[in-house]
C-alpha cells in the first residue's frame, strides 16, 4: 500500500486575499533541500505566524500551498542553526513538537564545506542546542561519508571520534550515509570543480572498516547508530539500517501528542509493519526509510556551498538566488516561497 497524500484545505492568502487549495501535512521537513535554520529562519518564522508556506516543485516549477493547520511536528535540518535557536522555543510555544538533525562534519582540510563556521564553534552550537531543546531531540548526523587520497577510512574515524567525545553527552543518536557520487551527475561535477578531485566513494570494505571503527568509538559513547537510505547492511557491526524521519523515534519521542500518534496509528485491523510500509515518503529514494512528510525547502538556495551537495546545481546558481530572496524580503517582506 502506498502513501495517499495529505488532506486538502483551503487557506487564505496573507497579501492577496483570496483563497486557494492546499494541504495540510502532519509532519513539515525544514528542510532537506536548504539549510532553513541558517539562512531562512526568519522567513520561516514569518511563514508560522502567518500559518502556511508555498513550495515551488522543482522539476515543474508549480507552486505547491502548504498549511500548517494540522501539523504537529516539525523536522528540522541544519549546519549551523546558531541563529535559529529562539525559534526552536517559539516553535514549541505554539504547541507543536519539533526535533533537529544537526549535520557535524569534518572536512575542514579538503575545504568541502567552505561556508560554514570552523569546527569548534559548530561543536558548541550542537551543544547549545541540546541544553535547550534537550538531547532526545537534537540528532547527529555526518553526512556523507567521503574518502580521498589523503582521506582514509582510519583518518575520517579520527575526525568522527573527536567530534563525538565532544558531543556524545549531549545527544542519544548518530546517523550517517556514504556519499553517492555515481547517482548524482551534479554532485560528481560540483566535486570535480572543488578543493577537493579526488574525493570519491567507499567501497565495501571500507564501508566496514568504518563501521568496526565507529562501533568500537561508541563503547565510550553508547549512541544509537545508523545508517538512512543505505542498502549495505551493517548490522552485524551494530549499526543498524534506521530513519531520519522515523516511525519507532517519532512514536518514542512525541507519544505525548495524541493528535501526532492518531496520524501514525494503525487503524483497526491494520498489521502494525504494514502501516508502516504504508507511511514511507514516495518522494525519497528506495532505500530510504523515512516517514512521510512535506518538505518546504527549496533547491539551488543553499550558501552553505558544499562541494558534494546534490541540492545546488552550482556555487554560482545559488549564491544568486540567496542575493535574490535577501533583496526581495527587503523590498517587499517576505514571500510566501523562500523564492518564487
Amino acid at each position: 500500500m502506498r502513501w495517499k497524500g495529505w488532506e486538502k484545505v483551503r487557506i487564505r492568502r496573507d497579501h492577496a486575499g483570496d483563497t486557494v487549495e492546499g494541504i495540510a501535512p502532519v509532519i513539515v521537513s525544514a528542510s532537506r533541500s536548504t539549510d532553513i535554520p541558517a539562512f531562512y529562519g526568519s522567513w520561516f518564522a514569518d511563514r508560522l505566524d502567518r500559518g502556511y508556506a508555498k513550495w515551488i516543485n522543482p522539476f515543474n516549477r508549480r507552486p505547491q500551498y502548504v498549511s500548517f493547520e494540522k501539523t504537529r511536528l516539525f523536522v528540522f535540518w541544519s549546519k549551523n542553526p546558531q541563529s535559529f535557536l529562539d525559534q526552536f522555543e517559539k516553535v514549541e510555544s505554539r504547541g507543536y513538537s519539533c526535533y533537529l538533525l544537526f549535520t557535524l562534519n569534518d572536512y575542514e582540510k579538503e575545504r568541502l564545506e567552505t561556508n560554514i563556521p570552523p569546527l569548534e564553534e559548530r561543536v558548541d552550537t550542537f551543544c547549545e542546542v541540546s541544553d535547550r531543546i534537550g538531547r532526545e531531540r537534537v540528532i547527529w548526523r555526518f553526512d556523507p561519508l567521503i574518502l580521498s587520497e589523503s582521506l582514509t577510512p582510519e583518518s575520517l574515524l579520527e575526525r568522527i571520534g573527536y567530534i563525538g567525545d565532544a558531543i556524545h553527552a549531549k545527544t542519544r543518536r548518530l546517523i550517517i550515509s556514504f556519499v553517492d557520487i555515481e547517482k548524482y551527475p551534479r554532485v560528481g561535477r560540483n566535486l570535480a570543480n572543488s578543493a577537493c578531485p579526488d574525493a570519491r566513494q567507499l567501497s565495501g570494505p571500507e564501508m566496514e572498516r568504518l563501521a568496526a571503527g565507529l562501533r568500537d568509538s561508541n563503547r565510550r559513547w553508547g549512541l544509537d547508530i545508523s545508517t538512512c537510505g543505505e542498502k549495505t547492511d551493517l548490522s552485524h557491526l551494530g549499526i543498524r539500517k534506521g530513519q531520519c524521519i522515523g516511525y519507532e523515534y517519532i512514536t518514542g519521542e512525541f507519544g505525548h501528542d495524541e493528535e501526532l500518534m492518531e496520524f501514525l496509528r494503525p487503524g483497526p485491523g491494520t498489521d502494525r509493519d504494514s502501516h508502516i510500509r504504508s507511511l514511507k515518503d514516495p518522494g525519497q529514494r528506495g532505500q530510504c526509510g523515512c516517514i512521510v512528510s512535506k518538505d518546504i525547502g527549496q533547491y539551488n538556495t543553499c550558501m552553505h556551498l558544499c562541494s558534494y551537495c546534490y541540492a545546488n546545481a552550482s556555487p554560482l546558481q545559488a549564491k544568486r538566488n540567496y542575493a535574490r530572496h535577501l533583496e526581495e524580503s527587503r523590498l517587499c517582506g517576505f514571500g510566501e516561497a523562500i523564492l518564487d
